[in-house]
């Protein structure tokens, strides 16, 4: 009896083993693994720029056979001119069912030269097996994230001294003009805020108002008439990819050589302050330092700069308050937004003109550095420019009085 119990429990231990124990968890799918090997192959063909290795990941076309359909490689032949420095997929969902799966999976990228670390988009996955290979039959945006430029056509890039500009359905020629101006952007900003940034930057134009929203994974209503924003994370660190200056091609398209050269250098302004605005940053001061730094040396006096604030100023309603985070959303009431960008430049006018550039700048990470919203700009207010936010807006209103008045 005692033989017998003994044999009786290794039958059931080899049992559980095949069970992958007793508790009735499943054993992990074996081809979760078959597939990440088939998506680590798709990455190094795109690194090597190897286009037999990557058909060689796509799914066969209908009705079986060798060939690869011409819609499989499309990626592969926009990514051509994107400089890479790396790009790989890791598989974060897995599901089967006979030949055929679905999986999620974060693809990160590095665009050489110019991110730190990777940049990263959810994507989601069909895949088939046939003849012992998985193979990608679709690899799309996951539900609700953001295209990527690449998914749009085939992409072209364009080099300046300070910048990268990458583009689709654009002449060379046409993308030039936007690295000429990134490259005037950059020393400009670096004279206002100083070298301690990375000192260039990447911009995106894609085909369209609606093609740019989709890169940002939002509605197109969201950036009517908005002619460039930027990606990024606020207080970024050494880890953070660089940000994209996106481009709305419909309204950049409307300004001339002056006022397109504002928006960049306003944009690249955000890039270089990134890593000290965080969440303690108010609006008036992000976007305020943004439009300072871009009107700074263009001699231009503020009631042409500030029109929509000054007829406010003009018809007795002097704003009682610098502007709320909420002034400055987008696809509202447009003079509303004019409103609350004009005065939030002029506070950073005003004080670059009072206590120095120093100690605009001084002031600006001060408030960052505080971390959270509650005290950071009342903190700043005492400690660098020696004033309380009653006196400071006081100082303000009194100053679009005279400036615009």
């Amino acid at each position: 009896m005692a033989g017998r119990g003994r044999g009786t429990g290794t039958v059931l231990s080899v049992l559980c083993v095949l069970l992958a124990g007793c508790g009735g968890h499943p054993a992990p799918d074996p081809a979760r693994d078959d597939v990440q090997r088939v998506l680590d192959r798709r990455a190094e063909a795109v690194l090597e720029r190897d286009e037999a290795a990557y058909r060689g990941t796509v799914a066969p076309a209908a009705g079986g056979g060798a060939d690869r359909p011409a819609t499989g490689t499309a990626e592969f032949a926009r990514l051509r001119e994107l400089p890479l420095a790396s790009w790989a997929y890791r598989l974060t969902g897995f599901a089967r069912s006979g030949d055929r799966a679905t999986a999620e999976a974060e693809l990160s990228y590095r665009v050489r030269g110019y991110d730190r670390a990777p940049a990263t988009a959810e994507r989601a996955l069909t895949l088939t097996h046939d003849d012992g290979t998985w193979y990608v039959a679709s690899d799309e945006p996951a539900p609700e994230a953001a295209e990527q430029l690449w998914e749009q056509g085939a992409v072209r890039a364009v080099r300046g001294r300070h910048s990268l500009v990458l583009g689709v359905g654009r002449t060379e020629a046409a993308l030039r003009v936007h690295a000429d101006a990134a490259d005037r952007a950059v020393p400009a900003v670096s004279e206002a805020w100083g070298d301690d940034w990375a000192g260039r930057v990447v911009v995106l134009v894609p085909g369209s108002l609606e093609e740019m929203a989709a890169l940002l994974g939002a509605p197109a209503a969201a950036y009517r008439g908005i002619a460039a924003v930027t990606t990024g994370q606020a207080g970024g660190s050494e880890r953070a990819p660089a940000d994209r200056i996106v481009v709305n091609p419909d309204a950049y398209g409307e300004l001339g050589a002056f006022g397109g050269q504002v928006v960049l250098t306003h944009e690249t302004a955000h890039v270089a302050t990134r890593d000290r605005t965080t969440a303690a940053t108010p609006l008036w001061l992000s976007e305020g330092y943004a439009d300072w730094a871009a009107y700074r040396t263009t001699g231009r006096d503020a009631d042409r700069i500030a029109p929509e604030l000054q007829r406010e100023v003009r018809e007795g309603r002097v704003p009682h308050a610098l502007p709320e985070d909420a002034d400055f959303a987008f696809g509202g009431d447009a003079t509303a937004l004019a409103v609350a960008y004009e005065g939030g430049w002029l506070a950073c006018r005003m004080i670059a003109e009072r206590w120095g550039e120093d100690g605009l700048n001084a002031f600006y990470r001060a408030v960052g550095d505080h971390g959270e919203r509650a005290g950071a700009v009342e903190g700043a207010l005492r400690e660098v420019l020696g004033t309380t936010p009653r006196e400071f807006t006081g100082e303000w209103r009194e100053y679009l009085r005279a400036q615009l008045g």
